[in-house]
């Protein structure tokens, strides 16, 4: 029965039309805008009874403005008095207070609400509750799934045949038209199924409101009454499977037929049932032949469908979306000395294939070229693509120490033509230029590492100059971008200390005195924190979806990209229903190493949301105007999955053992400058967000920066020897320094101590020590010889600027020989003239 404005009731399927007062159906048939109140029973389904509504059976009843029932998987929908669902149903709006059992699903019971089941309870705002695996929606927390078919607790169901969609067009309905859909099913049971007909269904409840009803729509595994019936007429025939065949499929649906009610993002069922409508089911009142009911479930599949017709107004969403370019480090620490250069020796040769044709970082350009988006870039990725287009190395073992065993690079041309390409892509755009290297702001934070801020202060002012030069714009720095989005006052504190103003966090961490409803509507942008620290909230649920799902760029990962297409479509449209009329902030931060696949889907989200209309491309700047004051949410600790990615404290202290050990190497060199900032690079590296995920990778870049200066220092050294003869009372002793450092050998001195300076002696206090790079030098130690006899002497070089020790001491035995007798003489006359002066000094104390 379709707008009954009077009084009607169908039986059978049948329908009566235009009752105003109340109206009744039974098996099967449909009930809408019944404007006094509704009954709908055997699976029918009752829409707008603004009295109030009843469904049973599975039935559906939306907008019962003074009260509604479902039972039986029945959906009920906006019963602003109060709303009741169960055998699985779901209740949505229920704004008294609503109860679901069985399974179903409370979205905005205002008063309170009830889930048990398995249910999901969404926007209880005065209690809530939910039993059995109920899911709490809008929590950051909370996973996202993108295919129907995940299976959530308590509610698992496998069904024989798999569903994938290949296609669906127009990803957002506008007007009119047709919606196309193809894909493919799989049987994937051990026996044959089939024949079966292939279905579209639209979610009873219509429009999902809240951005948690999304997440429970897609998390439901089994086929029930809130999936709304098959679209009747536009079904197509499946031939029976065999086991393991797959065949494709398509679908055409004229717009009107979905019956849609408005603006806003419906959950889209395709489904297989057996053509008899018997086997596999779920429900109650399962029905044939029209599609109404659950019964002969082979298989489906979920996506979103958003509908956004043109004569539609919503205030847009500013919307702000980041488009980072950033990768792992590979350059060493140890570089490569010519007669005419210093080649840097890189861990591995991967970014040539990452720069050149094709690869991630080149194609991220280029789809980035002229879009609305800010560039984040990492200084050092535009200091690799430098060093590798001036010629590098890479070495056979990463993590070596030995820059000559290295061989030459192949990616210098690649990484010219991305340079090349970077330029023209970020002229006259935004571009945020991260702290160098992108260090690990949040174990950095809680791992002790305050000694490092001051180099990684300096490494970041560095960086960003040879950014600006290196694309020829004034980048904005100052930015930095906790892992996961994290921020406490720990972690604010630390990028305080790397002189960073703003820092991107998701929205769990901070509140605003501004929010616009005590639960928080999407709405992004900037808090002010005290101490001068501003945080940039981001949309945790799309960065976890973003995140989370890493579609391939070809054909084979085309399934993939259109779930996560229509999920962030809904996603945001939902976001600008949530209150219509407010201007709001959308930021979107997608993950640090950007898979092709998300970066497609992301900019053709983008396009469609600004195409119809909910979304509104913003600049960074933007965001940050107007910060709202706000403060740090306390914290309970942080999930022990993404405290196990975090750079270890021991790591942290070894880096900076590392940093003090290359501020004594930098004092015997001759031109300490290119291997103090390469070193520096590499401490920076070693700390990077980058390594988040691959532990034995920054593992071994550590121990690589290590050994490097290991090898360093150890590589001045005293060449050891054994027995030297002095003949007479004068003479030079050789000493050899080994200086097998790349550069010459300045800045040390050596000193020479005696174990019987009465028999033997130097002359000198220190010896300078120059040597020239790679070769041994001799140092003569001039020493004076009293007496014959052995004396041990010990070797050891020190530092002329502070007088530290370098490197391990050196002893050897002198022997001395044929000393004059002159000098014997004088050696016992002064022995003798001693004795005589003690006795006449106790003679005189005597006396007195």
């Amino acid at each position: 029965m379709a707008r009954g404005l009077g009084h009607g009731h169908g039986s059978g399927g049948g329908g009566t039309g235009r009752g105003p007062a109340h109206r009744h159906e039974s098996g099967g048939g449909a009930v809408t805008r019944g404007l006094g109140h509704g009954h709908g029973s055997g699976g029918g389904a009752v829409t707008r009874g603004l009295g109030h509504g009843h469904g049973c059976g599975g039935g559906a009843v939306t907008r019962g403005l003074g009260h509604g029932h479902g039972c039986g998987g029945g959906a009920v929908t906006r019963g602003l008095g109060h709303g009741h669902g169960s055998g699985g149903g779901a209740v949505t709006r229920g704004l008294g207070h609503g109860h679901g059992s069985g399974g179903g699903a409370i979205t905005r019971g205002l008063g309170h609400g009830h889930g048990s089941g398995g249910g999901a309870v969404t926007r209880g705002l005065a209690a809530n509750g939910g039993s059995q695996g109920s899911t709490a929606a809008r929590s950051p927390a909370h996973s996202h799934g993108l295919h129907g078919a995940a299976t959530a607790p308590g509610s698992a169901q496998r069904y024989p045949v798999s569903v994938e969609l290949a296609s669906l067009s127009p990803a957002v309905i506008r007007q009119g038209g047709e919606l196309r859909i193809s894909g493919r099913v799989t049987n994937t049971s051990a026996r044959r199924v089939g024949p079966a007909r292939i279905g579209v269904r639209i979610g009873a409840a219509g429009a999902i409101d809240t951005r948690g009803g999304l997440a429970a729509v897609t998390h439901r595994t089994s086929l029930t009454r809130s999936d709304g019936p098959e679209v009747p007429g536009r079904t197509v025939r499946l031939a029976a499977l065999p086991t393991g065949a797959e065949r494709g499929f398509r679908l055409t649906v004229p717009v009107p037929d979905l019956e849609l009610d408005g603006a806003g993002a419906y959950a889209l069922t395709v489904s297989v049932i057996r053509s008899d409508g018997t086997g596999t089911g779920t429900g109650t009142g399962a029905g044939t032949g029209t599609g109404t009911g659950t019964g002969g479930v082979l298989g489906l599949t979920r996506t979103q469908l958003s509908a956004y017709p043109d004569a539609t107004r919503l205030e847009p969403l500013r919307t702000t979306v980041l488009w980072p370019v950033v990768d792992t480090p590979r350059m060493e620490a140890l570089t490569l000395r010519t007669p005419d250069s210093v080649l840097p020796v890189f861990r591995d040769d991967e970014l040539t294939a990452a720069f050149g044709p094709g690869g991630r970082l080149r194609r991220l350009v280029e789809m980035g070229t002229g879009q609305p988006v800010t560039w984040v870039l990492d200084p050092d990725l535009i200091v690799h693509a430098r060093a590798m287009a001036a010629g590098y190395r890479v070495a056979r073992t990463p993590g070596g120490s030995h820059p000559r065993e290295a061989t030459e690079g192949t990616g210098g041309e690649a990484a010219a033509e991305w340079l090349a390409a970077l330029r023209k892509a970020v002229r006259g755009r935004e571009v945020i230029a991260l702290p160098y290297a992108d260090p690990d702001l949040v174990s950095l934070a809680r791992g002790g590492g305050a000694p490092l801020a001051g180099l990684l202060r300096s490494a970041s002012r560095a960086g960003r100059s040879v950014v600006d030069r290196a694309l020829g714009i004034r980048t904005r720095a100052g930015v930095g971008w906790p892992a996961g989005g994290e921020l406490d006052d720990g972690i604010a504190r630390y990028a305080k200390l790397l002189g960073l103003g703003t820092v991107l966090a998701s929205g769990a961490g901070v509140t605003s005195s501004g929010q616009l409803v005590s639960e928080g509507a999407t709405d992004d942008g900037a808090v002010a924190l005290d101490g001068g620290t501003t945080a940039l909230r981001y949309d945790a649920a799309i960065a976890s979806l973003l995140l989370a799902v890493h579609p391939a760029e070809g054909a084979a990962g085309a399934p993939a990209r259109l779930l996560l297409r229509q999920r962030l479509l809904a996603e945001t449209l939902t976001a600008a229903r949530e209150l219509p009329n407010a201007r709001r902030d959308l930021v979107v931060v997608p993950p640090r190493r950007m898979p092709l696949g998300t970066a497609r889907v992301l900019l053709t989200v983008v396009a469609e949301g600004r195409k119809a209309g909910w979304l509104e491309p913003a600049r960074f700047a933007a965001a940050l105007r107007k910060p709202t004051a706000g403060r740090l949410r306390g914290s309970d600790g942080h999930p022990p999955a993404r405290h196990a990615s975090e750079l270890p404290s021991a790591r942290l202290a070894a880096v900076d053992r590392d940093r003090r050990r290359l501020r004594a190497l930098t004092k015997v060199l001759s031109d300490a400058r290119v291997t103090a900032a390469s070193v520096r690079a590499a401490l920076a590296r070693s700390v990077a967000t980058g390594w988040r995920g691959d532990p034995a990778g920054a593992a071994s870049y550590q121990r690589g920066v290590s050994r490097y200066l290991t090898a360093s220092i150890t590589s001045v050294r005293l060449v050891p020897k054994s027995t030297v003869v002095v003949a007479g009372g004068s003479a030079t002793i050789p000493v050899t320094v080994d200086n097998g450092l790349q550069q010459d050998l300045t800045g040390v001195e050596l000193r020479v101590l005696s174990s019987r300076p009465e028999r033997l002696d130097a002359r000198e206090r220190a010896v300078p020590v120059r040597a020239s790079r790679a070769v041994s030098r001799t140092v003569r130690v001039r020493v004076k010889a009293y007496a014959n006899g052995p004396v041990r002497l010990t070797a050891q070089l020190y530092t002329t600027a502070d007088g530290r020790p370098w490197g391990a001491p050196m002893t050897f035995r002198a022997d001395v020989r044929s000393v004059p007798s002159g000098a014997v003489i004088f050696v016992l006359g002064g022995t003798a003239l001693i004795v005589l002066t003690a006795a006449f000094r106790l003679r005189r104390t005597r006396g007195r």
